[in-house]
This record gives C-alpha cells, sequence and structure tokens, in this order.
C-alpha cells in the first residue's frame, strides 16, 4: 500500500486551497475513508465547504472523469472546483452514512441508468484510473479481448513486477486468460461501468445517494460492474431486485462469470494493499477452478 504519510497536512492544505479559491479559510478536517490520497473537509468564512484531496497520482484525470460524468450522465458527482496534479477541489456533499436498504435500492437504480449509457466498442475516450493506476482504454470491438489485453494480463504483470503477485499466482490468472473466450460471453452493447463502485464510495443521506465518487470509467461489461458492487457486504438481495426492475441479468453470470470478474476485482487489490490480499485472490481463482 502506498505511503501517504509525505503528503501535505492539513494546514498546507488549507493554505493551498485558500489561493487557488481565492477566499478565507476558517477550518480544516481530515475526513476517513480514503484509500488513494487524503481528504480534507475545508470550511470557509464566507462559502459553503468543499473536499479537496491531495495525492501523489495525476488528480486531473479525477476531475476529468467526474466532469464527464457530470456532462454525460445523470449519476450524481460532486462539482469540480479546481485542479492541480496534486490537489483536487470539489464540492462537498454531506451525507449521514446510513447505508440503508433504500440506499441500496436508490443506488441499484443509479447503476442500472449507468449502464444504459452505452457506446460503439469498449474502452474510452482517454486513459483513466483505477485508484493511482492507469487503465488503458483503446476503443475494441470485442469485450473479451479488452478485458483480457486491457485488463487482467497488464494488471497480472504489474502486480507480479511490483512482488505483489507471486510467480504462481501470475500463471494462474495467465491460464484465467487464456480461457476467458469459454468462461465469458460478448454482451449486446458496450456499458459505461463505474470501475469501483461500493458503498465506500457512495454518499448517502436519508436513504437517498447524494454523489457517487472516484470514478475509474470506461464502457465494458455491465456484469463486470454489478460483480464489483455486489463485494461488498452491505450489497443484497434488495439491489439485487431493485437492479432487475430495469436491467435484466443473464443466465450464467451467478454460476460462473461473476467469480471471473471477482478475480480482476481482486488482483487490483493485490496490486495497492500486496501480500496481505494474496489469501483472497486464490480463493478467486479457485472458485473459478483453476
Amino acid at each position: 500500500m502506498k505511503d501517504e504519510s509525505s503528503l501535505p497536512d492539513a494546514d498546507a492544505v488549507g493554505d493551498r486551497v485558500a489561493t487557488a479559491l481565492d477566499a478565507t479559510v476558517r477550518s480544516v478536517t481530515e475526513l476517513d475513508g480514503g484509500l488513494v490520497g487524503r481528504v480534507f473537509r475545508v470550511d470557509f468564512a464566507d462559502r459553503a465547504p468543499v473536499a479537496a484531496k491531495v495525492d501523489d497520482s495525476p488528480l486531473e484525470n479525477e476531475a476529468r472523469m467526474l466532469r464527464w460524468l457530470a456532462a454525460e450522465t445523470q449519476l450524481p458527482v460532486p462539482d469540480v472546483y479546481y485542479v492541480e496534479s496534486d490537489l483536487l477541489v470539489m464540492e462537498y456533499v454531506e451525507g449521514d452514512g446510513v447505508f440503508d436498504e433504500r440506499a441500496e435500492r436508490d443506488l441499484a437504480d443509479h447503476l442500472a441508468a449507468l449502464h444504459d449509457v452505452t457506446a460503439d466498442a469498449y474502452g474510452f475516450e482517454f486513459d483513466t484510473l483505477s485508484g493511482p493506476f492507469i487503465q488503458s482504454n483503446p476503443w475494441t470491438d470485442s469485450w473479451i479481448e479488452f478485458f483480457r489485453d486491457q485488463r487482467l494480463r497488464p494488471f497480472a504483470r504489474a502486480a507480479h513486477e511490483d512482488g505483489s503477485l507471486t510467480d504462481e499466482g501470475l500463471a494462474r490468472i495467465r491460464r484465467l486468460a487464456d480461457r476467458l473466450d469459454d468462461l465469458l460471453v460478448e454482451p449486446p452493447s458496450p456499458s459505461l461501468v463505474h470501475g469501483d463502485l461500493h458503498p465506500g464510495n457512495v454518499v448517502v443521506a436519508d436513504g437517498a445517494v447524494q454523489a457517487v465518487i472516484d470514478p475509474a470509467i470506461y464502457f465494458g461489461h455491465d456484469e463486470l460492474g454489478l460483480a464489483y458492487v455486489q463485494r461488498s457486504p452491505e450489497i443484497g438481495e434488495a439491489f439485487l431486485d431493485q437492479y432487475r426492475q430495469t436491467r435484466s441479468i443473464d443466465a450464467g453470470y451467478f454460476e460462473g462469470r461473476k467469480d471471473v470478474y471477482t478475480v480482476f476485482h481482486v488482483l487490483e487489490n493485490v496490486r495497492y494493499f500486496g501480500a496481505e490480499v494474496r489469501p483472497r485472490l486464490d480463493e478467486a481463482l479457485d472458485a473459478v477452478g483453476l
């Protein structure tokens, strides 16, 4: 996991935000829950509070994704006020932190609407980020080809090169990549996926989604996005029931394809968190039969 100790502290963040927005800062409070970078609430004497994120990953990319989502979809995302490479200043969205069945259902409606946004191919108009990691998004006609060559194989190579993934783990994922034609299906059309959607990246209040943050967007298979959300213990039958009100879930997803996509999501965690997550990757690969 990245060392965040070298990132700016509250006082430094407050000074930079004050200069960026030409406003008088009253207080700066670090917020809990962020896994990439540090996030602060900044309060002012004469304007609404903002959220300020600092990181050594290129935050212009995150700002670009948020602005794209705001312009092209109905997904609620915070407004972007200011961005530099290591500083992102956004609208502060208030939440109560209670993710109940109402929030499950509301999130399902938002996810279904996001998956209804489509494109002519898989990929995206620019490369995006998953946490601190670049996601290459060349337009590709085949979903299975895109998933194998732009997600599974390159993420596995990178995790192996930095020591997070063992030789055996790399070999198992390579075997999985070789079998994707048998394990996955081509969807009817590409769907916009958030890429990192879980309750920790959703601001809720009174059972309703107020904002979705930390996007890692591209056009892919909606099942990959669904599998990511389902990994969260807060997500249950209410979510699936509501999702099915708008979008069907094809036969074979629960019986096998969900497990394939779970391997990739856990691989992302291994790459970020390191060796402590390897047992979960082994379990996920076991579930696929590799």
